[in-house]
């Protein structure tokens, strides 16, 4: 059946993201429309279903938060965006704060930076509805400013008891600020990044802020480096450059 336009545009920015990270091998899946070409990428098995237990931990954390105003980013809030995904999930992405459009719809990452992030999360051979994100501060920032250290203060114990009912595997810090505030260091992203942290009960893994690769793609290629280190972490196939011809 042929693909509406919209779908048309999508794949095309998902192939266009696969070229900029290197990947070239591609193949249809047998039972797949013929227009429907997939990565070559082998994803994890489908997760189980989600515990109630932890479902019902985190509304308890989502109902302790209430209407928030410990800290002076209430005051311009329209949602307070507490984090979504599968809770038995292996990888959690944990960004800075809430944007604009997050601010909006109440969930993390889901304007043009949350669609580069699926992209991410496609090409590692997986789907959003199969990870965790949330942010460190649950309220957008005037002007998207970065947090300030008493703000993540403030809401950051909210997400360490988001990371200790959801026991990912690993965590993936996206920029600066999320990095240096679970890892509790001043350092640079060159430093911090092309390593796995022990964290916690858990893991922890440095890259790029999709909305800094907006900024400057050339550094795409470095992320996709950060992506793959976590999938071999976890035991997943990467996939492989196409040899030069």
């Amino acid at each position: 059946m042929p693909l509406d336009s919209e779908s048309k545009r999508r794949l095309a920015t998902h192939l266009e993201y696969y070229r900029e990270l290197g990947i070239h091998d591609f193949y249809r899946r047998g039972d797949a429309p013929p227009a429907e070409v997939i990565p070559v990428l082998t994803a994890v098995a489908e997760p189980p279903q989600p515990g109630g237990d932890k479902r019902e931990a985190l509304a308890a954390i989502r109902a302790e938060i209430g209407d928030c105003t410990r800290c002076r980013l209430h005051q311009g809030r329209k949602n307070i965006v507490f984090g979504v995904g599968n809770v038995d999930c292996e990888i959690m992405f944990v960004g800075e704060g809430p944007g604009a459009d997050e601010d909006q719809q109440g969930e993390p990452f889901v304007g043009r930076a949350g669609q580069l992030l699926n992209n991410m999360i496609q090409a590692m051979g997986l789907r959003r509805e199969q990870v965790y994100i949330a942010n460190v501060v649950k309220c957008r920032p005037p002007g998207n400013r970065t947090p300030e250290r008493d703000e993540c203060d403030t809401c950051g114990p909210f997400l360490m008891r988001q990371v200790e009912t959801i026991q990912p595997r690993i965590i993936v810090a996206l920029g600066a600020t999320a990095a240096k505030y679970l890892l509790g260091v001043n350092d640079s992203m060159s430093n911090l990044r092309g390593r796995i942290y022990d964290f916690r009960s858990t893991r922890l893994a440095v890259t790029y802020h999709p909305a800094f690769l907006l900024r400057d793609p050339r550094q795409k290629a470095e992320a996709w480096k950060d992506l793959q280190m976590v999938m071999k972490f976890l035991g997943m196939a990467v996939p492989g450059k196409k040899k030069e011809e």
